[in-house]
Parts: C-alpha cells; structure tokens; sequence
C-alpha cells in the first residue's frame, strides 16, 4: 500500500497554494501541521480529488489495484448532513453512497456508532445534535467500508477532552494498516499519535519527519526565564514566546529564539508548540 505525491503544484490566481510538494505515504498516521493559508486545504483537495492540480501527480497502489476512490475515508473541516435523518439512517445512506454493503448492516452502523460515543443517539434527528455530536457522527462516515486511506481535516474541532481523547485512541488503531493524514491545528492531538509529522509553509515541506526529528531542529534555541509582569507585553512583541505562567508579581516565560534572550535566561526542553513557532511565527 502506497499513495505517491509527486511534483504537485497549484497556483489560484496570483497566489501559489502548493509549490512543486513530493512525498510517498506508506501505513502510519501522518500529522500535517501549518498556518492558514500555509496549503493544506489545497493538498488535501488534491490527494481527494477534489482540487484538480496546475502540475504534479497523485498514485495510489495496493495488492487489490483498487482506485484511491474505492479505498478512500474523508472528514471535510465543515461536513454537512440532512437534518431530518437519524444518525444510523444518515449511515445508511453514506454506505449506499460508497456501494458498500456489509452483511448486516443495521448492525454494522450500530457498531461505528459505538466507535464514536453515538450510541445513545437513537433516531434522535441530526438537525437537533451538538456541533460535537455532529463531528463524531462525520468520522464514523470517513470509517465506512474499510478503507486504506484516511483524511482528517480538523477533526477534533468541537469536540471535549475526553472525546479527543477517545478520537485519538481510535485514530492509533487505525494507523498501523492504514495511510492516515490528520490535519489540525490543535498541536497535543498530532504529538500524541503521528508517527510522521510534515510541516506546511507557504504551500512548501519545509520538513517530515518523527517528532523527536522535528523537534531536534530548534534544540538550544528554547529559554526560559523570569520577568516582572508589567514587561511581559513588551516582551511578546519583541520575541516568540511559547508560555506565559504567571506567578504572583513575576510571569515565567518559555522563548524560542537563536541566542540566549536575557541573561537569567536558562536553556530549556523544546516541545512540537516550539517548533510552530519557530518555523510559522505562530501556534
């Protein structure tokens, strides 16, 4: 199993969104980080077909020689649903979209409503869910018929604690027989399960790679130190601060800069966040 991006470009208008982006995906859960308007919409668009490119090509290849249409889970970042269905009629109809037919299919949606805390649902109508109802019910229909690779875009955006948690469990599981892309700009949810994270900036990888590969990058540009409160404002606009911890008349601050910023300050763990900011300017 394969998906090959070669030498892919667009431009919209006078604004170049990917510029000449190359990268094979094997099984394992990619994390895809940048900041708006940095291309990952477009490269999404291309890999689903969605966005047709100026130049480059997207291959697919498996043992079935399936197409990468029949083997493809999609979770848009503003998915849409019929009001009056129920979560499992919505179901339903997604497999009929998809020609999937399981041998049980009441209770084949019964089960991906289980993967996604809806069970409790019941024929309650879509038009009366929370926006994380809603969002949970969006990956169970990017689940349906097996497929080998998945798209994530901004799937945890609505959802609390406990279900991101629960997302990203299922999303593990997942990766270790399939492509998996995760797009999102919550920073926790790729360090905790990407085995690859690919960073996206002005439509350019500016890197791929683990975690600890990505992060080696800003080692021995991360500070930390103390300062009055009433400079902490100051200081923001003049360096890249990752954290502010307030501690009574004095904030504890964590900068990522190439030289030691301030005398007392001492050199700290770097983190993904670091990283971000380092290479985007912001989180």
């Amino acid at each position: 199993m394969k998906l090959s991006i070669k030498n892919v470009s667009k431009t919209y208008g006078k604004k170049r969104a990917l510029n000449d982006f190359s990268l094979d995906f094997s099984a394992g859960v990619y994390g895809l980080l940048g900041p708006n308007g940095a291309g990952k919409s477009t490269l999404i668009g291309t890999i689903t077909g969605l966005v047709r490119p100026d130049r480059g090509t997207v291959e697919y290849s498996d043992e079935s020689g399936a197409r990468l249409c029949e083997r493809l889970g999609y979770l848009p970042q503003y998915q849409s649903f019929y009001k009056n269905y129920s979560a499992p009629e919505f179901l339903k109809y997604m497999c009929a979209l998809k020609k999937y037919k399981p041998d049980d299919l009441k209770k084949y949606c019964a089960e991906l409503l289980e993967l996604v805390n809806l069970s409790d649902a019941g024929n309650k109508k879509i038009g009366a869910f929370s926006g994380g109802m809603k969002q949970r019910l969006g990956i169970a229909q990017a689940l349906i018929g097996e497929p080998k690779v998945l798209i994530f875009d901004e799937p945890t955006a609505g959802l609390d604690p406990k279900e991101r948690v629960r997302f990203r469990n299922i999303i593990s599981s997942l990766g270790s027989e399939r492509i998996v892309i995760l797009a999102t700009h919550i920073v926790s949810d790729i360090s905790y399960i990407a085995n690859k994270i690919i960073l996206l900036n002005q439509g350019k990888m500016t890197d791929c790679g683990t975690e600890s590969e990505i992060i080696s990058k800003v080692t021995q540009m991360v500070w930390e130190c103390e300062a009055p409160s009433s400079e902490v404002l100051e200081i923001m606009n003049k360096f890249k601060v990752s954290n502010v911890i307030s501690q009574a008349e004095k904030c504890k601050l964590k900068i990522v800069c190439k030289e030691r910023p301030f005398e007392n300050a001492v050199s700290a763990v770097p983190d993904l966040e670091d990283v971000c900011l380092y290479e985007f300017g912001e989180l």
